[in-house]
């Protein structure tokens, strides 16, 4: 009876959902647009409030620390690096934050979750956006990989991390009726060769909140992110390799970035970094200003670059396309006696490393206090 039940099923449910979202989409679509005209003219207005971001010390959440504090939100910066922290937060606080606090913390540590989010009440008595920024990355063919339990940090940082600082928060997100911005990645539907632990991470944060939106219901707002290729210490080749150490490597810095020039203020100068190759990077100052924008308007998604929303497309209706690019691009032809994927060929052979790619240019400049 049970067989018959699914195979009526099979024939009869494809063509009416196809049907039924001819009919259901256009009209859907438009309300979506006048709420995206409403959450633009009506943005929620978060000075004052208080914003706790992990792995502001560099990349993306430093930027976020900045766009935040333009807006006059108090900050809570957590990485493990804090010496960097310090320095983002006395940033911070020129360009606007009335208050910031420095907690250093390693994500992937539960205490140290809970910690960051006790100290922000203690501190603030309030809670209102969550930034789940930390990340790590990993570039190893499986294949390659010594001990794939090596890798159990990258779904530590990335996943439990984001899970545990969430768990501590919600109470208070709840209360304040405030909002989960996560950063995930454009990677958890691309399949890159290379990075599938760092792919699977990012895939298991995005349903893993997907899910939480039914759970929390509307009392505490998400903000999905999923980035391209942003300036950050992944696209500047820091990463953990097949050995599962963490380590720079200028290789696969070259496969990130096609001629472009990236400013960076370091301590108390101006290093200007020229990266190359095939795929075009965004800066994390403008990737940034996109992130905070979206969470104020309370948007659910947000792609960075929003032209890389297109390779999910892609992803979706070629999938078998996509891994012949990523094949072609990023592996090669390890049988043949040209072995090398053509995203090296195109760096080495364009002459673009040797004229654009200097290992860095550094201009004094006075510290700022």
């Amino acid at each position: 009876m049970l067989e018959l039940i699914h195979a009526f099923l099979n024939l009869t449910l494809p063509p009416i959902t196809y049907f039924s979202l001819m009919l259901f989409l256009p009209p859907f679509q438009i309300f979506k647009f006048f709420l995206s005209i409403l959450g633009a003219l009506f943005a929620e207005d978060i000075s004052g409030k208080v914003v706790v971001i992990t792995g502001a010390s560099s990349g993306i959440g430093e930027s976020l620390a900045y766009e935040y504090a333009k807006k006059g939100t108090c900050l809570v910066l957590a990485a493990r690096r804090e010496k960097s922290l310090q320095e983002v937060a006395d940033t911070a606080r020129y360009l606007g934050s009335p208050e910031v606090l420095v907690v250093r913390a390693d994500v992937s540590k539960v205490d140290d979750c809970r910690r960051v989010v006790d100290q922000t009440m203690n501190h603030f008595g309030r809670l209102d956006h969550l930034v789940n920024n930390a990340g790590v990355t990993s570039v190893a063919l499986l294949e390659e990989v010594d001990d794939v339990t090596d890798f159990r940090a990258i779904m530590d940082v990335n996943f439990w991390g984001s899970v545990y600082m969430t768990r501590f928060a919600a109470p208070y997100l709840r209360h304040s009726r405030g909002r989960v911005v996560v950063l995930s990645s454009s990677a958890s539907w691309l399949p890159a060769p290379r990075m599938s632990f760092y792919n699977a991470s990012k895939a298991a944060m995005a349903q893993f909140f997907e899910t939480l939106r039914v759970e929390f219901g509307p009392e505490i707002g998400i903000t999905l992110v999923t980035p391209g290729f942003i300036e950050s210490e992944l696209t500047q080749g820091k990463l953990l390799t097949k050995g599962g150490r963490l380590e720079v490597d200028q290789d696969i810095r070259d496969s990130f970035v096609v001629c472009h020039i990236i400013l960076s203020i370091t301590g108390g100068g101006y290093e200007v970094q020229v990266q190359v190759s095939v795929i075009p990077i965004e800066r994390a100052d403008s990737c940034a200003k996109a992130i905070v924008r979206s969470a104020v308007r309370g948007e659910r998604y947000l792609t960075e670059p929003r032209w890389f929303r297109m390779t999910y497309l892609w992803k979706i209706f070629c999938p078998e396309v996509l891994e012949w690019v990523y094949r072609l691009f990023y592996i090669g032809n390890p049988g043949s006696a040209d072995a090398e994927p053509l995203s090296k060929k195109l760096v080495d052979y364009s002459g673009a490393k040797s004229l654009l790619y200097p290992e860095s240019v550094y201009v004094a400049q006075p510290k700022r206090d």
